[in-house]
């Protein structure tokens, strides 16, 4: 075999490669686009009932339940909510607690004018058929946000979303109260909670 032949048959390989990996790059944006990211090995949260049994508009039984939170995110979620926040000021909207706030109403999207009853049971969000609220849009992650009760207040949390959870048109960082009828904007459905 000359050098020739061999720096061709080398370049051939090399060519061979680069495409093989071209193609599984492809793959691999595919399936994160389909299926949403890569599920974190989840673990049971203690102590929180599963089970939110709603009826849609329909009439069709829908049952809520608590899906698993990383262990990793219940410590960084105590740590964060463990110091209670200061009074609201008076001129404040009035925060949703298990006492004033009695339904989620879906105010835009898809599932518009759906009402769901708030039990105090903890409320997943996003486009996994094993999530509450499923919302089935281009915009919402999987596991998108969570709407839980902490210090028998409602709390929105961002589950590391791609494209974010929006309490009165701010981005959330950090789980946050939610005041009663703000807006809460996940994909291209927001809600409210409500008496």
């Amino acid at each position: 075999m000359s050098v020739s032949e061999l720096t061709l048959l080398v370049l051939r390989l090399g060519f061979l490669l680069v495409l093989w990996l071209f193609i599984f790059g492809i793959v691999y944006a595919l399936r994160s686009d389909l299926f949403g990211q890569r599920a974190r090995k989840m673990q049971a949260d203690a102590g929180v009932a599963t089970g939110l049994p709603a009826v849609f508009p329909s009439g069709a039984p829908v049952s809520f339940t608590q899906p698993p939170l990383a262990a990793a995110s219940a410590s960084a979620m105590t740590e964060q909510l463990t110091a209670r926040p200061s009074p609201a000021p008076s001129g404040a909207p009035e925060k949703a607690n298990a006492q004033n706030a009695s339904r989620l109403v879906i105010t835009s999207g898809p599932k518009a004018g759906t009402e769901f009853p708030l039990t105090g049971d903890s409320i997943t969000i996003g486009r996994s058929g094993d999530s509450s609220l499923v919302i089935r849009d281009d915009y919402t992650s999987t596991h998108h946000a969570r709407l839980m009760l902490w210090h028998d207040e409602w709390m929105i949390q961002d589950l590391d979303s791609t494209n974010g959870t929006f309490l009165a048109g701010n981005r959330l960082a950090v789980p946050t109260p939610v005041p009663l009828n703000t807006p809460v904007k996940i994909g291209a459905t927001s809600f409210e909670l409500r008496r």
